[in-house]
């Protein structure tokens, strides 16, 4: 009886996983086919061709790599906290082999890098996925504030909404406290051990990656005749990165352009709108892929049996 309900349970999640493979690629082909109702081809590829790839790409790939060593250097700081010292050479590897499953699905690439750490510091699986729950929260959180201070820095009559999106950001977090501080559930551990002090430190840690990203983006824009006012820009990339982690597409297409097209129309024509935003994603989900691809062979010996142990 046992195996019987081990194999239902295994045909479910099969299914459940190709009902949601299939649900990606419509909904990708949904948001292409609207778009592509507004952009013809012919304009589009004339967006691609006249662009400056040189400067672009001076300034993407720059991003790429800047945005691996420091979310690098950012998980490191967390493991530390919560589960022992690991030397940030030692976790180059982790984070960029989580690249190349995340590139495939969000979700599961924060699943293999919780197995993954969990296989290096010998620790309980469930207690690492808290810790990647954390970090993921943590950036929410962080992108959420810059978008507030876009906000307030474009209208001086917004005080009010700022002031309630500050209170449900706070409140979101006392929420997650409540329930989960409390519990004993090795899922709810690194929010039992997580103070305010360094929910606050993480959030601020993570600040320069959004901020190197926001003035790269700025200014590679340009390749593609793109000028887009500065606030405008700090307000509503944060929106667009939000919309873009979520795992309702195919290697995240269609909901990003989707958003720059929306947010930023008014200053930039449409073709040239998708050309950029087509050209960052590649640009960024190729280099991190290929990072992940270049540190898959210290990834893997790292899981032998006489590998890393924690320092």
């Amino acid at each position: 009886m046992a195996t019987a309900g081990c194999w239902y349970e295994m045909q479910a999640a099969t299914s459940f996983a190709k009902y949601r493979a299939l649900s990606t690629v419509v909904v990708t082909a949904a948001i292409f086919a609207f778009i592509l109702r507004r952009v013809p081809f012919p304009a589009l590829g004339a967006a691609l061709r006249e662009a400056d790839y040189a400067w672009f790409l001076s300034l993407m790939i720059p991003n790429t790599l800047f945005y691996f060593a420091w979310d690098t250097l950012v998980l490191s700081v967390v493991i530390g906290w919560f589960h022992g010292p690991v030397s940030y050479r030692r976790l180059l590897p982790v984070r960029a082999a989580s690249y190349v499953v995340g590139f495939f699905n969000t979700n599961l690439g924060r699943g293999a890098m919780a197995a993954y750490l969990s296989r290096q510091l010998h620790a309980p699986f469930l207690e690492l996925g808290s810790t990647v729950i954390f970090l993921v929260l943590t950036e929410y959180t962080q992108l959420v504030l810059w978008a507030m201070l876009g906000l307030l820095g474009l209208r001086a009559d917004v005080s009010r909404s700022l002031l309630a999106v500050a209170a449900g950001v706070a409140l979101f977090w006392l929420m997650v406290r409540w329930l989960l501080a409390p519990r004993a559930w090795s899922i709810a551990r690194t929010f039992r051990l997580a103070t305010p002090a360094r929910c606050i430190l993480i959030v601020v840690l993570r600040a320069p990656m959004f901020f190197v990203s926001l003035c790269l983006h700025y200014y590679a824009a340009q390749a593609f005749g793109i000028h887009i006012p500065f606030l405008q820009m700090l307000t509503f990339l944060p929106v667009i990165f939000m919309l873009a982690a979520l795992p309702v597409t195919v290697a995240h297409l269609g909901t990003t352009q989707a958003a720059w097209i929306f947010f930023f129309s008014q200053y930039a024509p449409v073709p040239r709108l998708l050309a950029f935003s087509l050209a960052a994603h590649l640009v960024f989900s190729a280099t991190r892929a290929m990072l992940g691809v270049a540190w898959l062979p210290a990834a893997y010996l790292d899981l032998q049996p006489n590998a890393l142990q924690p320092e």
